[in-house]
């Protein structure tokens, strides 16, 4: 090969010098037409293959080969063939007789020429794109996978983020009505992947039959990626990256979704202050244009909630999301409508409100609320002791001490009658219920009535008043009309 110094060497001697081709070539002891060659070329044009290379072994297998290669697209990338494993079928299968370095540099220069190639993109102002990303964190003292929706604007880059225990229906609208809230208005469009949420069924004509609760929250028009090409929304799958990797490392430590999502709240606002490479302004500044772009004034808030229908069992329980959330026993074996929201799951019976539960994300977990099942327990007292709403529930210690002193004066009555204390809080606060205990077990007066009593006084701030004919067992006071002999006769003792 010629030397980039030979060339210019040659180059000079025929077009500064001014001599012949043939001059040159005997000159520089070159042949003639290599310095026509050097004429047309400033630098050596390296060697150009003018047909592809013969393979004489590999030829008759490259159609096997890139049959396995097409196949293996429509595959787990994880259970897709390695080089080796094609060598191996070939080798085993088709009777290949070559060494697997040409496999290899074959199946290296198949996977460079399909290799697929994007268009840049310009974003006007007023769309968005959506998704929702994974990462681990501490809430409240355990680790666990948090799921956190992100919504990006392409055009300025703004981004808002939520946190939530899972990626659920009503998470997917919640994150909307914070993300609407945050940006104060509804971008024209968003951009979403095929998630279940939002799409029940790609239809043939690559039409998207809508979730009913997607269809409630359509308040902007929807557009979708390509099932498996995140590259349609890349701009919101380079964000969850971007949140991952600045927002939440360290692992967050924090007592709860509450706190955590006030730290993103501040990346989000934080981030509005950067500038990015090839832009004039910073975030904030091009934020400006999309909100000009959104939709406004914000519509009512759109209830965030998974609405299910189900029924209450005989044990008074209502089924949710493979947990069973207790209501009272009163609207056993009726129908109920349940929502589900992040944080909370309320039930309904008719247009009533009949419970409210946190929310339990555990499988197969049972969420009692003591209170449900004490008229039923009033009414069957020997199911007091291995009730199972009732093992966990933490009361003040005069609650206990109450009903030894129940049950050691009135028997299986006193019982009852305990349950009937209980009951109080189904009206009053466990405080002023509490209050009321202690204050009947320091006067002597230990029964429902005088606890009744005395937390309505309490409530009511005034004296309490108890009918004292009531509590027969309390020793009874007899003050006599005071004569002046009594004081004679004090006196005297006195002078004594």
């Amino acid at each position: 090969m010629k030397t980039v110094e030979l060339y210019a060497r040659v180059r000079h001697a025929v077009l500064i010098e001014g001599i012949s081709e043939r001059a040159a070539a005997d000159r520089f002891g070159i042949n003639a037409r290599t310095v026509s060659k050097m004429l047309k070329f400033s630098v050596p044009p390296g060697y150009v293959r003018t047909k592809p290379p013969f393979r004489p072994k590999l030829d008759e297998f490259t159609g096997t080969i890139d049959g396995i290669l097409g196949a293996d697209k429509d595959r787990p990338k994880k259970q897709r063939h390695t080089s080796k494993r094609i060598f191996e079928r070939l080798r085993d299968e088709h009777g290949f007789t070559g060494k697997i370095t040409i496999v290899k540099d074959y199946i290296a220069g198949w996977r460079q020429r399909t290799q697929e190639m994007f268009v840049p993109l310009v974003h006007p102002p007023g769309h968005a794109q959506v998704d929702f990303g994974e990462a681990i964190g501490v809430i409240g003292g355990v680790e666990r996978k948090i799921h956190f929706f992100a919504m990006d604007l392409p055009h300025s880059d703004a981004i808002f983020m939520v946190a939530y225990p899972a990626e659920t229906t009503e998470a997917f609208c919640d994150g909307h009505v914070r993300a609407f809230a945050f940006f104060d208005g509804i971008p024209q469009s968003i951009l979403y992947d095929n998630t279940k949420i939002a799409v029940a069924r790609i239809l043939g004509d690559g039409k998207r039959q809508r979730t009913r609760v997607f269809s409630e929250l359509h308040l902007f028009t929807d557009r979708f990626g390509r099932p498996g090409k995140g590259n349609d929304k890349g701009k919101v799958e380079g964000l969850v990256g971007y949140a991952r990797r600045n927002f939440l490392v360290p692992i967050p430590v924090f007592a709860d979704f509450e706190a955590l999502n006030a730290h993103l709240l501040i990346g989000c606002r934080k981030r509005l202050a950067d500038r990015l490479r090839g832009h004039d302004g910073t975030i904030g500044e091009r934020l400006e244009h999309d909100l000009a772009a959104f939709q406004k004034p914000l519509p009512a808030p759109y209830d965030a909630c998974d609405k299910t229908p189900g029924s209450v069992n005989s044990l008074s329980l209502v089924r949710y999301r493979l947990n069973d959330y207790s209501v009272p026993t009163a609207y056993g074996h009726r129908k109920v409508l349940v929502r589900g929201y992040v944080h909370e799951v309320v039930i309904a019976c008719g247009a009533e409100v009949i419970a409210r539960h946190p929310r339990s994300y555990e499988r197969e977990d049972f969420v009692f609320n003591p209170l449900h099942y004490l008229e039923l327990i009033e009414q069957k007292t020997n199911a007091l002791d291995q009730a199972a709403p009732l093992a966990d529930w933490k009361l003040p210690e005069e609650f206990a001490t109450l009903r030894r002193l129940l049950e050691a004066r009135m028997g299986k009555k006193g019982k009852r009658e305990f349950v009937q204390v209980l009951r109080l809080m189904e009206v009053f606060k466990i405080d002023d219920v509490a209050a009321g205990v202690r204050d009947a077990i320091a006067r002597g007066a230990v029964g429902f009535d005088a606890v009744k009593h005395l937390v309505l006084c309490r409530i009511e701030r005034r004296p309490p008043r108890l009918d004292m004919t009531i509590y027969p067992y309390l020793p009874k006071a007899t003050v006599a009309t005071t004569s002046a002999r009594s004081y004679m006769d004090l006196l005297g003792g006195v002078a004594a």
